[in-house]
């Protein structure tokens, strides 16, 4: 597996070529293996293709259009918005798109209280590692992904169409890679690492 973890890549250029259902199921179950908090097990994956996928995506552009017209959800990141917009022709280009439910929690838009924010967290950690699993397991089969999470300027438009009041934590992106970006610097291992 660290042979997987040293390839992987956030591919934002795709192939037309689709991916077979057992090779989704296969990125799935991996998902589920993953550590989750009090073994909640808070994912639910819901896999988007062909016309269902068109509709997502436009979805999520008139999402981005709306915001950046009303900033009414992420008016501190407006300078972001660019990005978002290429995450959609990026999504386009994807044969697959998978969201990722928190099936524990709700909207990120409204407070919270303090214990139910931890229990978010912890949610949020698990579905991250099943998110991980998803994306190396997707490298293992020589396919590309993109964990994306600018959903977040389309955040109501999408939850509307997905239909669901549970949390939209991203979407992951896969398909077969039509680039080979090289690997991103990291930081020094002596600047993230203490002992005592």
């Amino acid at each position: 597996m660290i042979q997987e973890i040293e390839n992987r890549r956030s591919i934002r250029k795709y192939k037309a070529d689709k991916i077979n259902k057992e090779l989704i199921e296969d990125i799935i179950y991996s998902a589920t293996l993953a550590p989750s908090a009090k073994n909640r097990q808070p994912w639910k994956f819901i896999v988007y293709q062909g016309k269902e996928k068109e509709k997502l995506v436009d979805v999520m552009r008139r999402g981005i259009n709306s915001e950046k017209i009303t900033h009414a959800l992420m008016k501190e990141w407006a300078f972001a918005i660019p990005d978002a917009e290429n995450t959609v022709r990026i999504m386009e280009e994807a044969p697959c798109l998978i969201a990722v439910l928190n099936t524990n929690q709700k909207t990120p838009f409204e407070d919270i209280e303090n214990e139910k924010r931890i229990v978010e967290i912890c949610d949020s950690l698990s579905i991250g590692a099943a998110i991980e699993n998803m994306i190396l397991t997707a490298t293992e089969h020589g396919l590309g992904t993109l964990w994306i999470a600018n959903t977040c300027f389309a955040y109501k438009e999408l939850v509307d169409f997905i239909k669901t009041d549970n949390q939209l934590t991203g979407i992951v992106a896969v398909g077969f890679a039509n680039e080979a970006p090289a690997k991103r610097p990291r930081k020094p291992f002596t600047d993230i690492v203490e002992y005592r």
